[in-house]
Formats: structure tokens, C-alpha cells, sequence
């Protein structure tokens, strides 16, 4: 009996390697589980940190195109888990038929989605500040990523996660997401009336600075004309950290309790 593989996608600022407990976790569940970094992403935290350009200038088509390829070397559809804008690109290789099933946490805003909470504004502050920074990898600081990141949790464990898992991101898909409900063909946009696709899990974490609870409740709604399964779940305390914090595993298991409810 073959295992259902697993791919998990992070986003901004984590290395893919964050996800570690997960996939241990998964592979002692049953499935075959991978965490591949995006494109130009070095293998191990530190080298990712002194090659900030290695995935500078990155857009979300190229990391779905990178993704797309990955999957295509798989014996089967595999099962997406993705985070933060990891989330939009499981949401779009979903609604392309790529996937059996897919795990939107934290999920990145997609096309059509109108709520922007001032809270999102200034996590992404940082990068959208300077139109030069789309072509550009930049880091946060401890105090952003406390803000963005680490704010349902202590002072002490947010600077522990920082200094432990956060890497350069691009630039490229913030400005790409910020102009998608002007962009006749975004990126961003998602196939969310696919009525054929495999079922999909939005998580929410209500305290999420970065992809505040508004957002993914106006994402769901963009799925309202497919008949395809869309669920929502929310972890009201949690923050943007939820898949790297202490907290991770009680998220991990409710993404394993609902794989079980879909018949994986």
C-alpha cells in the first residue's frame, strides 16, 4: 500500500525546514511527507541568510511553476499543507487539479478578497514601503516579527522562533498580492469555482496580524459557487506563528483529524 505524499509549502520569512516537526509527525501518521523550499532557497537556515539574493525577485507564478514540478515527479496527487503565502500557492495548485486535497493556514489574501485590516498593512509595511523592494530578498527584524508574527505568544519565544527559523523573502509576491484586485491577471488568482477539485481546510488564527481572521472569512467566501468542499477552522488565540510556536501540534493534529474526515 503506498503512502499519500504530503507537500508542505512555507511562506515569507520561514525557512522550509520550520516544518520539521510536521513532517515527522505526518510520516509517523502514515504519509510520505516532503518540505521543499521555494525557488532559491538554500538548503539550511544559515546559508539562506547569507544568500539573501538566491530568492530575490521570485513571484508567486514561479513558485507555483517550482511547486508544479515537484509534484509532477510524485507516484500520486499529493496532499498540500501550506502557510502563510504557502497557503495561496496550495490554494492555487488546488484549483489547478494538482493536488488531492489541500491546507491553507494563515492563507495569504488571493483575488477578490477586498478586507485589508490595518494590522496586515503594517506587517507588510517593511517591504511594500519602497517599490524597489520587489525586486529585492529582505529580512525582518525581531521586533517585525514580533509584530507580524509572534504577538500571541511570549517576547522570549517570538525572539526564540526569529533567531531559529526566519530567512530573507522576496519582495515579489507582496506587491503581486497588493495589486491583484486591479490586475486583469494576477497571479493571485485562484480557480475557486472549480467544482471538481479535492476538498480544502482554511485555517485561521484570530489573533494573526499578518493574515488577520477577516481575510480568510472573505476567502472562504470566494469559494461559494463551487460545490467542492471548503471548510473553515479557527484557533481564536493563535497567532501568525501557529505552525512554528509551541502550539503547533494541537493545529497539526486538527489537520489530521480532517485528512481522516476526507477519507485520506
Amino acid at each position: 500500500m503506498t503512502r499519500r505524499p504530503v507537500v508542505f509549502i512555507h511562506g515569507l520569512w520561514l525557512h522550509p525546514d520550520s516544518w520539521t516537526p510536521w513532517t515527522d509527525l505526518f510520516a509517523q501518521r502514515g504519509y510520505e511527507p516532503v518540505a521543499p523550499g521555494w525557488p532559491g532557497v538554500a538548503p539550511t537556515v544559515e546559508l539562506a541568510r547569507l544568500d539573501p539574493d538566491g530568492i530575490a525577485d521570485h513571484g508567486i507564478d514561479a513558485v507555483v511553476d517550482h511547486y508544479s514540478a515537484i509534484i509532477a515527479g510524485l507516484p500520486e496527487r499529493p496532499v498540500l499543507i501550506g502557510h502563510s503565502f504557502g497557503g495561496m500557492i496550495a490554494e492555487r495548485l488546488l484549483g489547478e487539479d494538482k493536488a488531492a486535497a489541500a491546507i491553507a493556514i494563515d492563507a495569504a489574501q488571493i483575488k477578490g478578497v477586498l478586507p485589508l485590516p490595518l494590522s496586515a498593512l503594517r506587517s507588510a509595511f517593511p517591504v511594500l514601503r519602497n517599490p524597489a523592494n520587489r525586486h529585492r530578498a529582505l529580512s525582518l527584524t525581531a521586533e517585525q516579527f514580533r509584530y507580524g508574527f509572534g504577538n500571541a505568544v511570549s517576547a522570549e519565544e517570538s525572539d526564540a522562533l526569529f533567531e531559529r527559523w526566519t530567512i530573507p523573502a522576496p519582495g515579489r509576491p507582496l506587491f503581486e498580492a497588493a495589486a491583484a484586485n486591479l490586475s486583469p491577471h494576477s497571479p493571485a488568482e485562484v480557480a475557486t469555482g472549480n467544482d471538481k477539485r479535492g476538498p480544502l481546510l482554511l485555517i485561521a488564527g484570530g489573533r494573526d496580524h499578518t493574515v488577520p481572521e477577516a481575510v480568510v472569512k472573505a476567502t472562504a467566501k470566494q469559494y461559494r459557487h463551487s460545490s467542492a468542499v471548503t471548510e473553515l477552522l479557527e484557533f481564536p488565540d493563535r497567532g501568525h506563528s501557529l505552525t512554528i510556536d509551541g502550539g503547533w501540534r494541537d493545529v497539526a493534529e486538527r489537520c489530521l483529524a480532517w485528512l481522516t474526515e476526507q477519507g485520506f
